[in-house]
């Protein structure tokens, strides 16, 4: 059962929150600015019907000052066009009112005194006196119009009302989708939480969520999926790399530990044979030599993990090449291999740790003079390759299929053509690694055409300082 502080009724909450201050902000800028501009309208529209009559009152006292019954009828027309309570009042020495209104009269005395035209407005409406002067009358005339704010007030309450109803129909909708918005993406919600318990019950084999919704929930799912998949390969790589180290582990040193058991009984025989006892110690140093490659490589994972920096700075590719080489020159005459490094046309200048260089080219070369069959030619070559400079290495080797590719490059994943070979699945990994560290890329160049594998780390360029580049760099074909 969902709870009430729940994310479902905080949805809910927040969606009937946010529509009713909507609501009401619109209903607070709708409702005052209407009423007044109705009171605007309704007071010009007053002072213009009240100024067009002025004429025709003033015209009907001056035909006939003493008879007032003409502009009696003006008014009530007037009276009657506005619905307003329109009045004509005289002024004469005794201030009787001949005509007018029972309520203040300021502004008609105002009118009177200065002559001229006075607008006023109070709560209940809207006031306008027009002083008259007909010719000839020793009366002074103020034709006066009231008009209350009873229409305006009726109009806004009729668009008040209009807008309440509308305001109520907009926040039950709003309900109604909130409910159903909230509920559903609960239930998503609660869906990936039973799958992530379920990933805890079960471990990495649970099964994944299921979410093909185009939006953030979705997204999250997918991503929980493709996060358990990756775990499960890392997992699984987990166990291959224990099951593979513990059998690489107790191969040397359980023939380590045969060895020296044999070498010592040879020795304390006065008789013993020279020639075994040679075997014995160059098989035990190859065993100790896997040993060493295995703690390397396990250091060198270390240190990326750990991030140690690396430096930036200008080195020559074919140098690189030939140095490391050189260092594999025994290795390859014992499998009667042969290193050859093909010399570029000029310097071969990339930005990168000559350390961490050297260390993906060892990687390299090792990894090809391991697959490569005896008699073959392991080839080495530094080149420009547009905007990067490149350290290839090429093998004789049977190559690697297209669909492992990729997955070569991941720790502890071995290509399916490495059986018999020793190695953890470790040394492209962290050649990719590296190569990422410094700017740049590793990557297998497939050449469907050739057997074999080729491996190619790519860098960019960088100039020592105070050099200058070529107009044109020379290219060595990577062929």
């Amino acid at each position: 059962m969902t709870r009430f502080g729940g994310l479902r009724w905080r949805l809910l909450i927040a969606f009937v929150v946010t529509s009713a201050v909507t609501l009401l902000a619109a209903a607070a800028a709708l409702l005052s600015p209407l009423q007044d501009r109705l009171r605007a309208q309704s007071q010009s529209a007053l002072k213009a019907a009240t100024l067009s009559a002025r004429g025709q009152v003033q015209e009907a006292l001056h035909d006939d000052p003493e008879a007032v019954g003409k502009a009696y009828e003006v008014v009530d027309d007037l009276q009657r066009r506005t619905n307003a309570r329109v009045g004509l009042y005289v002024l004469d020495p005794q201030l009787k009112t001949l005509y007018g209104l029972p309520d203040k009269v300021d502004d008609v005395y105002e009118a009177y005194t200065f002559g001229h035209t006075v607008e006023s407005e109070t709560s209940a409406g809207t006031r306008i006196a027009v002083a008259l002067s007909p010719k000839g009358s020793p009366r002074f005339y103020v034709l006066a119009a009231r008009k209350p704010y009873t229409d305006v007030q009726e109009a806004v309450a009729q668009v008040r009302d209009a807008f309440l109803k509308a305001a109520l129909i907009g926040l039950a909708v709003a309900l109604v989708f909130a409910l159903i918005l909230s509920t559903t993406l609960s239930r998503r919600l609660g869906r990936l939480r039973l799958t992530a318990l379920r990933i805890l019950r079960d471990g990495m084999d649970a099964p994944p969520p299921r979410d093909e919704t185009r939006d953030e929930v979705g997204d999250l799912a997918r991503a929980m999926g493709a996060m358990q998949i990756g775990l499960r390969r890392q997992e699984t790589a987990r166990r291959r790399f224990v099951a593979t180290a513990s059998h690489e582990l107790r191969t040397p040193l359980t023939s380590l530990s045969g060895t020296l058991e044999l070498l010592g009984e040879d020795l304390a025989r006065e008789d013993f044979d020279r020639e075994d006892a040679r075997e014995q110690v160059v098989f035990a140093e190859g065993q100790i030599q896997r040993l060493r490659n295995l703690a390397t490589e396990l250091l060198d994972l270390s240190r990326l993990d750990a991030g140690v920096e690396l430096r930036s700075e200008p080195v020559e590719l074919g140098e690189v090449a030939r140095a490391v080489a050189a260092e594999f020159t025994l290795q390859a005459r014992d499998d009667r291999q042969t290193l050859e490094v093909v010399p570029p046309i000029g310097p071969c200048w990339a930005r990168g740790d000559p350390d961490a260089v050297a260390r993906v080219a060892r990687i390299l070369i090792d990894n090809a003079l391991r697959y490569a069959p005896p008699g073959s030619t392991v080839r080495i070559e530094a080149a420009y390759h547009g905007a990067t400079a490149t350290l290839g290495v090429a093998d004789d080797g049977p190559g690697v299929p297209p669909r492992e590719r990729e997955v070569i490059f991941e720790r502890f994943q071995r290509g399916s053509t490495t059986a018999g070979e020793g190695g953890f699945g470790l040394g492209l990994a962290i050649g990719s690694e590296l190569a990422q560290r410094l700017g740049g890329t590793l990557a297998y160049a497939a050449d469907d055409g050739r057997p074999g594998a080729r491996f190619v780390l790519a860098l960019p360029i960088e100039l020592p300082q105070g050099s200058q580049r070529a107009a044109k760099r020379p290219t060595v074909p990577s062929g």
